[in-house]
C-alpha cells in the first residue's frame, strides 16, 4: 500500500524512491510488525484477561505446567494482526503470492480461533474435535494448492528442488497439489505440537522464517538463482517481506511470551504460523528445505506419532511424555533449558539448510 503512495510522491521528491528497494521495505516490515506487537501487546493481554480467555492445562501434563492454568491464551491474534497489517503496508499488492500468504494466515487462524474458543468456553483442553479440525485444515490446503497450480505460469513455479542435486529438479505439474496439501497440513500441525513451552514455538518460528527470508530473496534474484542452481521465481520477492513481518511480530510476541509467559499464542497463532511457513516454502519451491530448517517441528511431530503408535501396538510408551519437549521436562530439564537448547538446534539446522543451496 505504502509502495504505491511512495511511487506517486517520488515523482516530486526523488528520495521516496528508496521505498522501491526490497531490502528497505523488508526491514520496515519487520519494524512495523514489531512495533504493533509491542504497542498492543499489553492491551491484548488485559482484554483476554477481562474476557476470561485463560489457558486450560491438561491434568496429565508436567506438574510444573499446572501453575499456568488461567494464563491468557489466544495471543496469536496479536501475531496474526501484526503480520497482516505489516504485509498490507509494505508488500506490492499486485503480487499473487502476497494474497496466497495472507489467505493462508487468515484461514488457518480462523480454524485455530474456533479451537481456542471452544477450549475456553467448555473449559476442555481438547477444543475443536479432531475430525472437524482436520477437515477444515484439509479444505484450506487443497483450495490453496489448486490455486497455486492454476496460477503457475512457468515451470519454475512447479519444480521440485531436491537438496544436493542440481541436475535433478523435476517439474511436478499437477502433483504439486498433493505435495502442497501435505506440506500445509503437516507444517501447521507440527508448529501446533511444538507450542507447549514458553517461547519455544515462537522463537523456533522466528529462526526458520529468518532462513526462509534469505532463500526467498535469492530465489527472486535471477543472478543468485542461476548461481545456486535453484528455480528463479520473480514473484517470490514479496515473500521476503512476509518473512520479515513474521520475524517482527514474533519478536514482539516473545516479549510477552518468554518464560514465565504472560500470554500464550494458542492454536490461533500456532496453526496459522505453521501454515504460513508451509505456504512460503511451497511458493519459493523449497519444501525439502523447510523439512531441514524446521527439524525441531519434525522431531516434535515424529515423537507424537511414535508414542501413539507404540502405545497402540505394543502397549508401551517410548518417551516419558510426547511431544518430545515434555519428555525432557519429565527427565528434570527446566523449561528455559529445553527452549534454549531446541533454539540452538534450530539455528544449526537453518544454517545447514542454507548451506545445502550451494552444495549441489
Amino acid at each position: 500500500m505504502i509502495v504505491y503512495l511512495s511511487d506517486y510522491i517520488s515523482q516530486y521528491v526523488s528520495s521516496f524512491r528508496v521505498f522501491e528497494y526490497l531490502t528497505f521495505r523488508a526491514v520496515l516490515s519487520l519494524f512495523t510488525a514489531l512495533f504493533i506487537s509491542l504497542f498492543f501487546g499489553s492491551f491484548v493481554i488485559k482484554k483476554l484477561q477481562l474476557l476470561h480467555f485463560g489457558q486450560v492445562v491438561r491434568n496429565d501434563g508436567p506438574e510444573s505446567h499446572l501453575k499456568k492454568n488461567g494464563t491468557p491464551t489466544m495471543g496469536g491474534i496479536l501475531i496474526v494482526g501484526s503480520i497482516a497489517i505489516s504485509m498490507l503496508l509494505w508488500c506490492k499488492l499486485d503480487n499473487i503470492y502476497v494474497w496466497y500468504t495472507l489467505a493462508t494466515l487468515i484461514c488457518y487462524s480462523c480454524i485455530g480461533f474456533a479451537d481456542d474458543f471452544l477450549k475456553v468456553v467448555r473449559h476442555d483442553p481438547h477444543g475443536l474435535r479432531a475430525k472437524y479440525k482436520y477437515f477444515w485444515q484439509s479444505a484450506c490446503a487443497i483450495t490453496l494448492a489448486c490455486c497455486i497450480y492454476g496460477s503457475a505460469s512457468t515451470p519454475a513455479e512447479t519444480t521440485l528442488v531436491v537438496p544436493f542435486f542440481k541436475d535433478f529438479m523435476p517439474d511436478l505439474g499437477f502433483l504439486i497439489i498433493p505435495l502442497a496439501y501435505f506440506v500445509l497440513t503437516g507444517s501447521s500441525n507440527a508448529v501446533n505440537l511444538t507450542d507447549g513451552l514458553d517461547g519455544l514455538a515462537i522463537i523456533t518460528t522466528i529462526t526458520v522464517a529468518s532462513g526462509l527470508a534469505f532463500v526467498a530473496w535469492v530465489t527472486s534474484n535471477s543472478n543468485f538463482a542461476s548461481y545456486l542452481y535453484i528455480p528463479y521465481v520473480p514473484k517470490a520477492s514479496e515473500i521476503t517481506i512476509a518473512c520479515t513481518a513474521i520475524i517482527g511480530a514474533g519478536l514482539g510476541f516473545l516479549w510477552f511470551n518468554s518464560y514465565p509467559a504472560q500470554v500464550f499464542m494458542g492454536d490461533v497463532g500456532s496453526l496459522s504460523l505453521g501454515a504460513v511457513l508451509g505456504i512460503i516454502a511451497i511458493l519459493i519451491r523449497q519444501e525439502f528445505l523447510l523439512f531441514i530448517m524446521g527439524g525441531i517441528f519434525v522431531l516434535e511431530t515424529v515423537s507424537v506419532i511414535l508414542q501413539v503408535g507404540s502405545y497402540k501396538w505394543r502397549g508401551r510408551r517410548i518417551f516419558r511424555m510426547a511431544p518430545i519437549h515434555h519428555h525432557f521436562e519429565k527427565g528434570g530439564w527446566p523449561e528455559p533449558r529445553v527452549m534454549a537448547r531446541f533454539w540452538i538446534i534450530t539455528i544449526v539446522l537453518v544454517l545447514i539448510g542454507i548451506i545445502t543451496l550451494k552444495l549441489r
